[in-house]
């Protein structure tokens, strides 16, 4: 018989799999769509692992990457950063059950705020974030999924730079 552990670390895994293809991203746009995909997949995890905080942010990533595919505006992220903090703070039993908060949070401001490069950057501290996280909850999949992401912004980062550089030497020449 399947526990509810076992589900939620499979869900796990297929948040790896799906983190690893939005952040490959180097299209904005189709980043967030895959992120959302993602984040209702990570928000039924962390629930049946039982992190309710995690699933608070989880959930509420859910509504701001929905939200920041139609609008960039700040205001927005200020009250989805604003609404994460207070209930975050709210329902953490420890100082440690933060670490999702403060994750949700420079991904919302990144998200609303942000675009390639400086996007992929604030999204790299995001991910040391939910690493720490991941590893408190006891989230398999998600550890490695932000381990990875880690790496694939880091790569995705390169990726954009260099073929900016290549776009302005030919247009150079």
């Amino acid at each position: 018989m399947v526990t509810v552990y076992e589900i939620a670390q499979l869900l796990g895994f297929v948040s790896f799999a799906l983190g690893i293809s939005t952040f490959y991203q180097k299209n904005d746009r189709r980043l967030k769509i895959i992120m959302l995909i993602f984040n209702l997949n990570h928000l039924v995890h962390f629930f049946l692992l039982g992190s309710m905080v995690s699933t608070l942010s989880t959930g509420l990533s859910a509504l701001r990457t929905a939200s920041s595919i139609y609008t960039s505006s700040k205001r927005i992220a200020a009250v989805f950063a604003i609404i994460g903090i207070v209930f975050g703070i709210a329902i953490a039993d420890n100082w440690w059950d933060l670490w999702p908060i403060v994750g949700m949070t420079i991904g919302t401001v990144a998200i609303f705020t942000l675009e390639g490069v400086a996007m992929r950057i604030a999204f790299v501290v995001g991910a040391i974030c939910w690493l720490i996280n991941n590893i408190l909850v006891g989230s398999i999949g998600g550890t490695l999924l932000e381990a990875t992401l880690i790496s694939v912004n880091c790569l995705t980062i390169f990726r954009i730079v260099r073929d900016k550089k290549r776009t302005i030497a030919s247009q150079a020449l």
